[in-house]
């Protein structure tokens, strides 16, 4: 049996989930010491990756991108 760890700062975490009839888009965002990663994927497929200096402005632009796709009539899963 596999001891189970608990989480840790630096582990990737969803921020956001959304959907448009049958497609899917999320945010993951990858805490990392210097930078921080974000990624988006559309049906599960990473459309795009940036790195940003702070977890401020990566989180910042992580809702960026969500604004626009709820604009665009994506929803909150």
């Amino acid at each position: 049996m596999t001891e189970r760890q608990e989480p840790s700062a630096t582990d990737p975490q969803v921020l956001w989930r959304l959907k448009r009839e049958r497609s899917t888009a999320h945010a993951t965002v990858f805490p990392g010491t210097g930078r921080v990663t974000v990624t988006w994927f559309f049906d599960n497929v990473m459309d795009r990756a940036e790195n940003y200096e702070t977890m401020e402005i990566a989180l910042a632009r992580a809702e960026e991108i969500r604004g626009l796709l709820e604009r665009d009539g994506w929803q909150e899963i």
